[in-house]
């Protein structure tokens, strides 16, 4: 092994590993394996930048941009729509239709879009026949992997074997050269998932069998009756006069007010603005002993307010401004006072960005780059502070500055905790307190011995005196929670969620959504459309608390309530993919033939050669937004950006693997273990490594590193390296066995109800389903013959 094969080994298992961790992105990792490629000089700065030009990526692009033109005039919509009515009422005859009519949309469409497409109208069926979508929607996603198989414009994963074999100097696949070989494996699959492998597929308890995705329904399903109860204020509550918001109902307990019924008058998602009156009765949504911990808080007694141990805080106590680095993990995270704490040993006082200072509510702000965090800490962990790589600076500030800049309206107050009280074993940390009211512990007083800024994690004792930082207001409104009535026994009336101006919605996130990675509370569900976010559905279970905080996932089922006509905003936001639509789509199909007529001339074209396929796509792409099929917008839109600076990036990497006889140390490494069994053992193993990264690794990533290997092993048998890369082109493009495998499998995750177990225990044997089906057809379709 020379060095230069070290160094290419080294930065592909570096990749790999980053692959698996999901430490960062996998289009920044591409980039990084590009950029250490030149640093390495192991290729050219031409070489590493040559993936961008690269024929294969620039047909998966236009591709993508095609597929949006057909999805957007509609005639996929009407295409799919026609064929499932066919379906029937029959569990079998319904796998059948939807993963054929799926598969065949996907030979011409990138198949994300066609599951993009399908999933609500798939969801629909199931709602109409009364079958648990989760029978339903992994046959439609193995339905559009199996059909990407067929054609050489069904999958990226094609595209770029048949570029592989183009840049080695050998004929190309040819766009229906998968056809008979990607046909046979999508009918075998087909019948296999349709009469054995429903019988994997999970089944809902017995009540949840016939359960529609209606209002009710939905409620019951996300567990909203076990959620919701009745409060009233008293007429003398210290939150009599201030707004919801002020009260921090929701903020602090994690309680969505649904309805406020006053003088009899029901008020239906009621204004943050609302101001509470004494008498007034409120519809929550939430976690009842989540409310009672934060009512039990309210048993701190005030002892006094303590301005004279400012200057006793202020002599081991530090004020500093850190900066937020560009490279900082905390960038993009929210923040949470106690993990802070625990982190840096610091506790943040208030957030500036550019001219804007944010005194409250902390918790909920995303940190970004460059933001200036005035912290407190002791003179200790400033020293900490300085040499952390998170922070680009850090510098102590005065009273003076602080009060200029800051104006914070904080005091400190001395509070006790009472000997009978039921604080004692609790900690802040696990209260959340400090994130619902930004309070911050100063000092414990305990058995004579005072300590300065204690962990987060301190248990109380009856009979402990805390030093708290904290505005006066927050401690009435903390008092203001206790004296929330808490109707014993009342059945909430949850007729408000059937009332004709208020409605549940069910949504799932878009494949190419920008709120993917976002936190929920950064998207501003009330603000943005007026609507409430009131669950999620991820990997089978229903989340309900701290919303806020949560990252938003490719494959979350969104639970949304608000009145009809906000509801229809996110029916027509493209970020959103709605799953019980309150209101009948309407497709405007006015250019649906004229859009069929460019995707034919795209396929003739390439079919008698006429154009590369990567010409003729891009002709294609553009003709969509010349006509009007597609905006410009749209079409940038519809391009998989991730997808394709991945693609772009790895390819470099098959370069210096070629180039450095990488690719001839492992395919020789191959071949000595498998070759004495003959070559078609060589290409069985191929297969199953490539199947089994599936699981693992971005498919395209996967292509673009087997693509150098099987050549090699190739040439080492003496075999014309076609047969090997169909097989390679098969396994890559049909990951069943983990939702991570492909996005498809992501999206119908949430809606779907599915656990990761779920995908394994269908995926396993249909993957092997499929591998005997390409192994016993292989020597039919694709015979060895000797190297050309």
């Amino acid at each position: 092994m020379t060095l230069e094969i070290g160094l290419v080994l080294a930065i592909l298992v570096a990749a790999l590993a980053l692959f698996v961790s999901e430490k960062l992105r996998m289009d920044v990792v591409a980039l990084l394996v590009l950029g250490s490629l030149v640093v390495t000089e192991l290729v050219t700065p031409q070489e590493a930048v040559a993936g961008f030009s690269n024929a294969a990526v620039i047909a998966v692009w236009a591709m993508f941009i095609l597929s949006s033109g057909l999805t957007r005039t509609g005639i996929a919509d009407v295409i799919g729509s026609s064929v499932l009515r066919l379906a029937g009422r029959h569990e079998t005859r319904m796998i059948v239709v939807i993963m054929l009519t799926a598969g065949i949309l996907s030979a011409f469409m990138n198949n994300i879009g066609v599951a993009a497409l399908m999933l609500p109208v798939v969801v629909d069926i199931a709602r109409r026949t009364r079958l648990p979508a989760s029978r339903l929607l992994m046959p439609l996603a193995y339905g559009c992997l199996l059909g990407g198989l067929t054609t050489l414009i069904g999958t990226p994963p094609n595209l770029l074997i048949s570029g592989a074999l183009e840049d080695a100097g050998l004929e190309p696949f040819l766009l229906f050269d998968f056809t008979p070989i990607g046909g046979s494996v999508l009918a075998v699959g087909t019948l296999f998932v349709a009469l054995l492998g429903r019988l994997m597929l999970p089944r809902k308890k017995p009540e949840e069998q016939t359960q529609r995705r209606s209002q009710r329904n939905l409620r019951t399903m996300y567990g909203l009756q076990a959620q919701a109860f009745e409060m009233v204020v008293p007429k003398d509550s210290i939150l009599v006069g201030k707004t919801l918001a002020q009260s921090r109902i929701g903020v602090a307990a994690g309680l969505i007010v649904i309805a406020l019924k006053r003088h009899g008058r029901d008020q239906l998602m009621p204004s943050r603005q609302t101001v509470l009156t004494g008498g007034d009765r409120l519809l929550v949504q939430g976690r009842l002993d989540r409310f009672h911990e934060f009512q039990r808080w309210s048993d701190l007694v005030i002892e006094r307010e303590a301005p004279v141990l400012q200057a006793l805080m202020a002599e081991q106590v530090r004020l500093v401004e850190v900066i937020v680095g560009d490279d900082s993990k905390l960038v993009g995270e929210l923040l949470r006072h106690s993990e802070f704490r625990d982190n840096y040993g610091a506790n943040v006082l208030a957030i500036r960005r550019g001219d804007l200072v944010r005194r409250v509510n902390l918790a909920n702000v995303p940190l970004r780059a460059t933001d200036v965090l005035l912290l407190q800490a002791t003179p200790e962990t400033v020293e900490e502070l300085e040499r952390s790589a998170e922070f680009s600076s850090c510098r102590e500030i005065g009273e003076e500055e602080v009060s200029e800049d800051y104006r914070l309206q904080e005091r400190i107050f001395v509070v006790r905790v009472p000997h009978e009280s039921q604080l004692a074993g609790d900690t802040l940390v696990r209260s959340r307190l400090g994130d619902a009211f930004d309070f911050r512990l100063l000092a414990l007083f305990r058995d004579g011995e005072l300590t300065i800024m204690p962990d987060s994690d301190q248990a109380l004792r009856g009979g402990d005196l805390l030093l708290l930082q904290g505005r006066e207001e927050d401690l009435d409104v903390l008092r203001g929670l206790q004296e929330l009535e808490v109707r014993p026994g009342a059945q909430p009336n949850l007729n408000v969620f059937e009332s004709d101006r208020l409605s549940l919605l069910e949504t799932t996130l878009d494949p190419r959504s920008s709120l993917v990675g976002q936190p929920a509370g950064d998207v501003n569900f009330r603000t943005k459309y007026g609507l409430e976010l009131i669950a999620v559905w991820r990997r089978g279970e229903a989340i309900r608390t701290n919303l806020d905080s949560l990252v938003l996932q490719l494959g979350d089922a969104l639970l949304l309530l608000g009145p009809r006509q906000q509801l229809a905003l996110i029916e027509r936001d493209p970020d959103f993919l709605v799953l019980t639509p309150v209101t009948q789509r309407q497709v405007d199909t006015a250019k649906a033939p004229l859009a069929a007529g460019i995707m034919f001339g795209v396929i003739f074209s390439v079919l008698i050669g006429w154009l590369p396929i990567y010409i003729a796509a891009v002709i294609g792409a553009t003709l969509m937004v010349v006509t009007n099929c597609l905006s410009m917008e749209d079409a940038y839109r519809a391009i998989e950006w991730r997808a394709i600076f991945l693609i772009a990036g790895m390819l470099p990497l098959g370069t210096a693997m070629e180039q450095t006889g990488a690719a001839q140390f492992l395919g020789e490494g191959t071949v000595e273990l498998l070759g004495p069994f003959g070559p078609w053992w060589v290409i069985a193993g191929l297969y199953l490594i490539t199947a089994t990264g599936t699981m693992v690794i971005p498919t395209v990533a996967l292509v673009v590193l087997m693509a150098p290997i099987v050549l090699s092993a190739s040439l080492q048998l003496g075999i014309d390296p076609h047969t090997a890369m169909m097989a390679v082109a098969m396994a890559g493009a049909a990951g069943f066995m983990s939702p991570m495998s492909h996005p498809a499998n992501i999206l119908v995750m949430g809606p779907g109800g599915y656990k990761f177990a779920d995908y394994l225990k269908l995926g396993l044997p249909l993957t092997l389903v499929v591998f005997v089906t390409v192994m016993v057809l292989l020597p039919i379709l694709w015979p060895l013959a000797p190297t050309p």
